[in-house]
């Protein structure tokens, strides 16, 4: 099926839970690591897909603070697949600069060593900025931030009366991007998994039964397309989005 997207309304940020690497494989009668090799193809191909149709952000949860909890070996593959995905040929040929938010200190060192090099590489690309969120979790990132904001209060760099909602943004480890404008989740779950969760607060939230392996271009333009058919208020009455809209015609 076929989706006719606005392409002057195509979100600029969006945010993908990849879930349904291991159950995909299992279903296949293969081991959990066959899922994410596969899973490593549909980044590929999303993300070339994102930069063709103009999305200038693209995060991706690739791996939580709590999947540090899982089987060694299955950690290990993991670990190795993302040095083995990040080809500097998908970031080079689509113009897209690479950066990552997580606990960057708690990965191993060549993982560190690839991720530090791919991001000094891409530096200049302007198309589209793809974003890893590795070893992350909001809880994590939000317990940081909390330290950080205390930190320069002692410090007397910030009065406690002047923290608002823009000083935590400001803090975060996502400070210089948009949030996200719509978030997609794969593999039939329905929750959140502690994943950008200051970020999200007025995303619209994407649901698919299909499994990330699965995840295709077709599936991004019906995700695109259902977020096309939102009028997103931040609050506001339908009304006042309405006459906001009209202004800005006129303008």
């Amino acid at each position: 099926m076929a989706y006719n997207l606005d392409m002057t309304r195509i979100p600029e940020h969006v945010a993908i839970i990849m879930d349904g690497n291991g159950r995909w494989a299992t279903e296949r009668g293969k081991v959990r690591s066959y899922g994410h090799q596969a899973g490593v193809d549909a980044v590929r191909r999303i993300t070339s897909e994102c930069t063709r149709i103009g999305v200038k952000y693209l995060t991706l949860y690739t791996f939580s603070t709590e999947n540090w909890n899982r089987p060694a070996d299955e950690i290990a593959a993991l670990m190795g697949l993302i040095i083995s995905a990040l080809e500097d040929e998908l970031f080079m040929k689509n113009d897209v600069k690479f950066r990552v938010i997580g606990d960057f200190d708690r990965l191993p060192k060549n993982v560190q060593d690839k991720l530090n090099g791919l991001m000094e590489l891409t530096a200049n690309n302007k198309t589209m900025t793809m974003i890893v969120a590795l070893s992350y979790s909001s809880r994590w990132e939000i317990t940081k931030t909390v330290k950080d904001i205390a930190r320069e209060v002692a410090e007397g760099k910030i009065k406690i009366e002047d923290i608002c909602e823009s000083t935590i943004s400001e803090h975060l480890t996502t400070n210089f991007m948009p949030d996200p404008d719509l978030l997609i989740r794969t593999g039939g779950e329905i929750r959140i998994s502690n994943y950008l969760l200051w970020q999200i607060a007025y995303s619209e939230l994407y649901f698919c039964d299909t499994y990330w392996p699965d995840f295709s271009e077709e599936d991004l333009h019906k995700a695109i397309a259902t977020y096309q058919k939102k009028q997103r208020r931040f609050g506001l009455t339908e009304e006042q989005v309405e006459n906001k809209e009209n202004e800005k015609k006129e303008e």
